[in-house]
Formats: structure tokens, sequence, C-alpha cells
């Protein structure tokens, strides 16, 4: 049955409210397709309309699939199926929260949820712009500062533009180790005595100054791990603007990068396009299993037996990308494997840098097995959620001890 078919056995417009719904919830970010939607429209024709209950639970089953889009779909359902003044709603929803009522707690904001909802308010709505100063002068607000705190999950297509504007103006940090090779210094440093000699013979047998030399500094190499997987998709499309960045850097090293969900791909040569967008826009073409499963162990091992001897050094610094949420318990063959695998990732390279946008929780603690399993191995556990942990991260990457 097609979906034509299907919402000509619903009554009224509702086939029509079900689609534009099924488009909000995509223009906010879920992955809600043309076969959710008949999906949904066939699943009425069982399930009926007998109460809002289980339209709702009918709804939720077909359209969302995984637990941390039911926070997205409850705000959109409650605006969307039930306060007739959805415009009212939606403002109320973006003011801050000196404007609401003593002792209420604030609604939940999502700002994406707004922008899909209503791309365009009509002027009416638009606070003023006197409003509008007076309200984020004592909270010291400014257009900078709302990207550079904002989480990638909840943020607008414009403020999206804007984080990736900004990442492309990071200039690179990298961590500066001493070679074997020395330079001239004009600084404190080791006495050359050959260039002083030197010096002197052109100066008429005179020295007027010691030269020096200092050992010559290059950037460490860095390696950078992806999980492409569905629950680190939007997240790892951000940090993969980032490492595009860091590449295109002309202090950066040789980046190298791979991304991995169920299977590991290589993507240096991909992101050596100028262009940003057309560089992760290449790679989501090349990569088969984007936005699906993972399988952290199995890709390690894939890394670890076909890729780390010919990009990583002993001296490179691993970041590695992803969420740790490995299935399985502590005493599992797959965790004990996963552990195994980054016990041997982590002896191969200076230090390992784990980014996980789980640390957005503050209540977020280290219960899962996979999460377990790794953090034992690594050198520094870093949130990745929004451009200020970014800015966090360039800090890492610039300091020269372990952390």
């Amino acid at each position: 049955m097609d979906t034509a078919a299907s919402a000509a056995q619903l009554p009224g417009h509702l086939a029509e409210n079900v689609m534009h719904f099924a488009r909000v919830l995509r223009e906010a970010g879920l992955p809600v397709g043309t076969d959710r939607v008949q999906l949904t429209l066939q699943a009425l024709q069982v399930a009926g309309l007998e109460s809002r209950t289980d339209f709702k639970a009918t709804l939720a089953a077909c359209m969302i699939d995984r637990h941390e889009h039911r926070a997205l779909f409850e705000q959109a359902f409650y605006i969307f199926w039930r306060d007739p003044d959805l415009l009212a709603r939606i403002m109320a929803m973006m003011l801050p929260r000196a404007q609401a009522k003593p002792g209420a707690p604030p609604p939940p904001e999502n700002r994406r949820l707004a922008a899909a909802l209503f791309p365009n308010p009509p002027a009416s709505a638009r606070p003023q712009e006197e409003e509008r100063i007076e309200i984020e002068a004592p909270l010291t607000w400014s257009e900078r500062e709302v990207p550079r705190t904002r989480d990638f999950e909840t943020m607008t297509a414009e403020e999206w533009a804007q984080a990736k504007q900004a990442i492309t103006q990071m200039r690179g940090f990298f961590e500066r180790l001493p070679t074997r090779r020395m330079v001239a210094s004009h600084q404190a440093g080791r006495a050359d005595w050959r260039a002083s000699l030197r010096a002197m013979a052109r100066q008429g047998g005179e020295l007027w100054e010691m030269r020096r030399r200092r050992p010559r500094e290059v950037a460490a190499p860095l390696v950078v791990l992806a999980d492409i997987s569905g629950s680190m998709s939007r997240y790892s499309r951000m940090l993969l603007h980032f490492t595009h960045a860091l590449a295109g850097s002309r202090a950066a090293p040789k980046v190298e990068s791979f991304v991995f969900g169920t299977r590991l791909t290589p993507i240096t040569r991909l992101l050596r396009q100028r262009d940003p967008d057309l560089a992760v826009g290449a790679v989501a073409r090349r990569v088969q299993d984007w936005s699906g499963g993972t399988r952290i162990s199995a890709c390690l091992h894939d890394f670890n037996r076909l890729w780390a001897r010919r990009v990583l050094r002993s001296n490179a610094t691993v970041l590695l990308i992803t969420d740790g949420l490995e299935q399985g318990s502590p005493d599992d063959p797959q965790c004990l494997a996963l552990s195994k695998e980054m016990e041997r990732l982590a002896k191969s390279c200076r230090r390992l840098v784990w980014l996980n946008p789980l640390l957005r929780y503050d209540a977020f603690e280290p219960k899962a097995a996979g999460i377990r399993a790794m953090l034992p191995h690594v050198q520094a556990l870093v949130p990745a959620h929004n451009l200020a942990s970014l800015e966090a991260l360039a800090a890492v990457l610039a300091t020269k001890q372990p952390v």
C-alpha cells in the first residue's frame, strides 16, 4: 500500500498533518524519511484514534528509533498537536530565563525545533532592537558567544553555518617536539662555536656576540579516528570540519584521518579539498556505514593491524572521537578485546586523547562497559559538543607535557 492509498483512508486532514509533522522533525534534524511517513499512515489505520496516548505512541514508534531523539519528539508533539498558539510557544521557548515566571521551571530549549516550525517568523513576532539590547546587556551575551556554547545537536541551520565558519578561522595548535637537528637561536641556548668562529673571521678577529643554537622543533604528527555511527553522526560531521581546518593549517603536521562505524575507512585524501563542505560531503558519499552501527573493537583491531605501522609514529598524538558505547558487559570477549586494542594503540603513540560528546552531561559517569574498557588507556578525556570544547581541545594539543 502506497502513501496516497494510506492517506485516503484517514479522516479529514490527518494525513496531511502527519506528513507536515514528519517534515518538521526532519528539518529539526531527526532522520524521518518517506518510509517512516508511509509506515505511520499504515499504523494509524491499525491502531486507530481512540486516545491521544495511543496516537502519540504510534507516531513515536514509527518515526523515531533512538532514545536520544525522544526529547525532541516530545517537544515537537506537544507544540504541533496541542498548543493552539504555536508562535507564542516558540517565542516563549526562545526567551532567556530572566523573563520566565517566578517559581516556574523554564521550558526545554531546542532552537532547531523553533527554526523547523518557523523558518521565517513574521515581522510582528520579531523582538524589537531596543528590547533585544535590554535583555542581552545584563547577561553579557553576544552573537559570537551563542554558537560557542551551543551544543552541536541543538544548533539551528544558521548557527551550524556560523560554527563551521568559526572552525575554519581557528588557528592550528600543535605540540612542538624537539629534534636532533639544531638551528640558530637569538635567545639562550647552547654555544655554537663554529658560527662564533666564522663571525670572528668576518669581524677582524673580534667576537662581538656569542652565537648560540637550539634544537629544531617540529609539530607532532596527528592521527584522527572518528566514530560515524548513528549516535555520533552529527558530532562527527562537525569534528571532521575541525580536522579539515587542522590539516589545512600552515603550521600543521601531516594529519592522517580515519572514520569507523562497522568498518574502518581512510579519508585523508578526501579531506585535502580546500572547501570543507565538499570534503565532508565526499567523505559522507565514500563511506558505506555512515549513521549505522558501531564495532569499535573490530575497527581498532583493523587500524592496529593494517595502518598503525604506516601512519602512526612513536611521537604522534591520536584523537579518538567516539562515545564508547560498545555492547556487552565488562567480562564479555568483545569488551576484553576492546581493552586489548586500546592498550596496543596507546603504546604505539605518544599520547591518546579521547573526545567524548557524552561529557556534556553534568551527571556523566563511566558506567558503560565500553567506556570502562577504554578509559584506563587514554591520557586525556575531553568533551566535544560545542566550539568552546574544541578550543579546550586546541589547548590540550598545544601542551608539551602528557596530560
